[in-house]
């Protein structure tokens, strides 16, 4: 009877040894803090020092365009595409027109009232706008372009608290920027292999980064650009969590308080 109640000791001790490494391991310390490997004696000296790719017109781009001259006619010939049948036109102000949409098709062009084809691709917004102008001088005199790109989104998925796409309404945003409209990672969120994907004319590109170095600062992977995805991988833990059926863990949790139930009454009664 001894020896089987000793025996049992046993198991139940090994039980207990394997319930006590798995609770370890599950505890096990991570680096949740961005750019940990930052010394606190040169964080006021640190400074951002790369440069920043500046975004440039892609095709399926959404572009707001809106073109002021001194003519009201022409302001209203460029912006609406019809022109006064007659009478006054009292629309001449700068802050009187929306900007118009045109989208940027499948050859880099946009369809502009009288200029008709403009390719606009791969142009910055800066340089954009010098072209609209230097086409729009050769008819009128002294025309001002405001340009920007509408549909420029980004899109935050995986582990952060609010997963979903952004219209951004600047030329630049960091990864930070993209995490804080996500409402930052998750404590499941692996900060060392955060994704990127980003497709541009040559194709899908695919690339990690990791928000513990501080050196992804100093990288042009810290500005997304328009479209990018920004993809934040759950850490092992949460993915074991997700492969392990309710019932199992219930059952895990009850073997796991017999065992060390046993262990003491076993010492009780024969120690």
């Amino acid at each position: 009877m001894k020896s089987k109640m000793s025996e049992l000791l046993i198991i139940g001790k090994r039980i207990g040894i394997l319930v006590f490494l798995i609770f370890l391991f599950s505890c096990s310390k991570r680096n949740i803090t961005y750019f940990s490997n930052l010394d606190p004696e040169q964080e006021g000296k640190y400074s951002q020092t790369v440069e920043v790719k500046p975004i440039r017109i892609q095709k399926e781009d959404e572009l707001e365009i809106k073109v002021t001259t001194l003519n009201p006619e022409s302001n209203l010939l460029f912006n609406y595409g019809v022109i006064s049948e007659g009478g006054e036109v009292n629309i001449g102000s700068l802050g009187s027109y929306g900007l118009s949409k045109y989208i940027v098709d499948s050859e880099g062009n946009i369809d502009f009232p009288i200029l008709g084809k403009v390719n606009l691709t791969g142009l910055t917004r800066e340089e954009a706008k010098r072209k609209m102008t230097e086409l729009l001088s050769k008819l009128v005199t002294d025309p001002r372009v405001e340009l920007s790109i509408s549909n420029f989104k980004i899109t935050v998925l995986g582990e952060v608290n609010n997963p979903s796409s952004f219209i951004i309404d600047t030329d630049k945003i960091t990864i930070l920027e993209a995490l804080g409209l996500a409402g930052d990672m998750t404590v499941y969120g692996r900060r060392e292999n955060v994704m990127i994907i980003r497709e541009d004319e040559s194709g899908k590109k695919l690339f990690r980064i990791d928000m513990n170095d501080k050196e992804i600062l100093n990288s042009q992977d810290f500005y997304l650009m328009q479209n990018d995805v920004l993809y934040v991988e759950a850490h092992k833990k949460k993915l074991l969590q997700a492969d392990i059926n309710p019932t199992t863990i219930a059952i895990l949790s009850i073997v796991s308080s017999v065992a060390v139930a046993l262990i003491f009454s076993f010492d009780e009664i024969f120690n």
